[in-house]
Formats: structure tokens, sequence, C-alpha cells
């Protein structure tokens, strides 16, 4: 075997952990946070944990659509094409998890778990780094274009004034009259 056959091999096998793993957080939203609001304690006698719980069961909807963004990246993992679509996705999604898994001092099995399958998304990403650079630069070349003075100052102008009407709109939906 070649050594890109074992390095796809590896990738491979990080790949299907990290599906497997939001498959079963995706399809566990359904029943994970039920009854969580229904702590009868106040906000100051709760733990972290148990805000959190209370937090994520009081919507239903939340939970059910933070299980589906979990299990939609893992099909977008499970497939060579949209792997790297499918680790940007879960990363968001880990990297919160982690986040409050820190902050609101939740099992630390929960942690490290969540660490575990980001770790191994990061090594995908380095199996990867090639696309994801070439990716980046795509994303961040600027193409140079000449034109005239004028026209960069009336782009600008009008830049400008449709930030404005913008701003004023958000302004109207945003507020209560």
């Amino acid at each position: 075997m070649s050594k890109q056959d074992k390095i796809e091999i590896v990738e491979n096998a990080f790949a299907y952990i990290v599906v497997m793993a939001m498959f079963a957080y995706g399809i566990g939203k359904i029943i994970q946070f039920d009854g969580g609001y229904l702590n009868t304690k106040t906000v100051g006698e709760m733990t972290g944990m148990e805000l959190m719980w209370a937090f994520y069961g009081y919507s239903k909807p939340f939970a059910l659509t933070l299980g589906f963004f979990e299990i939609t990246g893992g099909v977008m993992m499970f497939f060579k094409k949209t792997r790297i679509l499918g680790c940007l996705l879960i990363s968001t999604i880990l990297i919160n998890v982690i986040l409050q898994d820190i902050f609101y001092d939740v099992n630390v099995g929960a942690l490290r778990a969540a660490i575990i399958y980001q770790v191994l998304i990061f090594c995908i990403f380095w199996f990867n780094k090639e696309k994801l650079i070439n990716s980046f630069k795509i994303l961040t070349q600027v193409k140079v274009v000449t034109a005239s003075q004028r026209q960069n100052i009336k782009k600008i102008a009008f830049t400008i004034l449709l930030f404005l009407i913008l701003r004023i709109i958000e302004f109207f939906v945003t507020t209560k009259l």
C-alpha cells in the first residue's frame, strides 16, 4: 500500500468515528433534553449543567434543529466529496459544545468526547491541507479591476447609500414601535 492509501484509510476511520457520534447525538436530540425545563429550582440554585439542560429543554424545535445539523454534518462527512464541508459544519457545532461543556461544567466525559471528535476533524483538515489552502486562496483572492477614479467614487457612494438604507430598514424591523 502506498503512503496515500494509508492516509486515506486513517482519514476514513477518523471520519467514521465522528459520523457515528454525530448520528448518535443528532438522533439523541429527540429525547435528550425532555423535561429539562421542568426543573423546580431557581436559576441561582441550579448547577451549570441543569441550567443548560433547562435552556435546551425549553424548546423542542431548537433541540431538533441542532440534531438535524449534527446528522447533516455527519452525512456530509461520510462522503469524501463533501467531507471538508461536513467537517466545517460539525466543527462549528463541536466548538460550541466544547465551550458550553467547559463554561457550564458539564460532565467531563462529554467534554472529552467532544474534544476527541474535534481533534479527529483537525486531523482530517491536516490530511486535506492542500485543498483547504487552495480553497482559502480562491475565496480570498482579490480581482484587480482597473476602473476610473470617478467610477470607484460612484461605487463607494452607492455602497454607503445602500448601507444606510439597509441600516434604517433594520432599525424599523427590529425596534418595537
